[in-house]
């Protein structure tokens, strides 16, 4: 492992003073994803700035009735908070669905937010990686790529996000709080990660050496009957070769509003804006529910061993939505 300095931040100033005196620094939460890629030696930082003692542990009411999370809350405590569990129960599930008790108890929502994809090209430094090592190639093109994106990918890189929480974030329209040492921004989740095209490197759009300090969920009435699903190749702590995150408001029989965010099949969380757009107004069947997965999947490009995704969402799509509208009716 490379020699590195090490640094606890005391404030939310002094961290980004910290990492941006040193081109080569890295803030460090939980460090369930960090560690792993310096043990690796993918990530060799010069420095570690330590932002798990910066104030930002809190989950609040948001003055819009929304909620606020802060960026050092870990994933154990925005699971069970009562208030997410309530209202916005799709969150609680998704991150229950990831990792285990243990790494939950460690892993912040900023991190779970920013970490990298578990492609095992991007992992092993002996393989090129255009994610790692820009214009050495993707070797997962004509590799090993089951479990690879089938959705916005491009001939430059075809790994998978790999958050649970970043699914059901999207389809709740969360929105990314940060700072830089030229004050606070925000980000809406759906434009926080980038698309691929010819530089899958850069990952988010957020400013360089910016610290995430939380997220801000808007008020949504209709995520009270929300659900995460999710498949995965066993039965627990394991990635999610396809998730399906749903938001389904129903009135007699029809769909008033529907949110869907797709996981593990494009290197973000994907927003089924397609999907969302026929559901809306269309009577709450399984046909209907078939036809949106149809119109967002109308546009994936499976590579010749991942073919299977495009089914597996579909009928995840129309399981989830199903079940939402069979509670609605009762």
């Amino acid at each position: 492992m490379r020699e590195f300095d090490y640094r606890r931040a005391d404030d939310v100033s002094g961290a980004v003073a910290l990492l941006g005196a040193d081109p080569d620094a890295r803030y460090l939460g939980g460090g369930t994803n960090l560690v792993d890629l310096m043990k690796a030696g993918v990530e060799r930082p010069a420095r570690l700035v330590d932002v798990r003692r910066l104030p930002l542990n809190r989950i609040e009411p948001a003055g819009d009735g929304g909620l606020r999370i802060g960026a050092t809350v870990t994933n154990s405590e925005l699971a069970a908070h009562p208030e997410v569990r309530r209202r916005y129960p799709v969150l609680t599930q998704a991150v229950l669905a990831g990792a285990s008790g243990q790494l939950r108890n460690m892993a912040t929502v900023g991190g779970n937010l920013l970490q990298r994809t578990r492609c095992g090209y991007f992992t092993d430094v002996t393989k090129p990686c255009n994610k790692r090592a820009p214009g050495s190639g993707c070797p997962a093109l004509t590799g090993e790529h089951r479990n690879h994106a089938v959705l916005g990918a491009s001939d430059h890189c075809v790994a998978v996000h790999p958050s649970d929480m970043g699914v059901a974030l999207t389809a709740l329209d969360a929105v990314v709080a940060y700072e830089t040492a030229d004050g606070p921004g925000e980000l809406p989740l759906a434009d926080f990660y980038l698309p691929v095209r010819d530089t899958p490197h850069r990952e988010t759009a957020l400013p360089p050496g910016a610290l995430v300090t939380g997220v801000t969920l808007p008020p949504a009435p209709a995520a009270a009957r929300s659900r995460y699903r999710k498949v995965r190749e066993r039965a627990s702590y394991a990635f999610a070769i396809g998730s399906v995150a749903a938001v389904l408001d129903v009135d007699d029989g029809v769909v008033r509003e529907a949110r869907l965010a797709f996981g593990a099949v494009a290197s973000r969380p994907w927003r089924a804006r397609a999907a969302e757009r026929v559901l809306t107004g269309a009577p709450a069947t399984a046909e209907h529910f078939a036809a949106a997965a149809d119109a967002e999947l109308a546009a994936a490009k499976p590579l010749p061993d991942n073919g299977y995704k495009v089914t597996l969402m579909r009928n995840l799509v129309v399981a989830v939505l199903s079940e939402l509208a069979e509670e609605a009716a009762r």
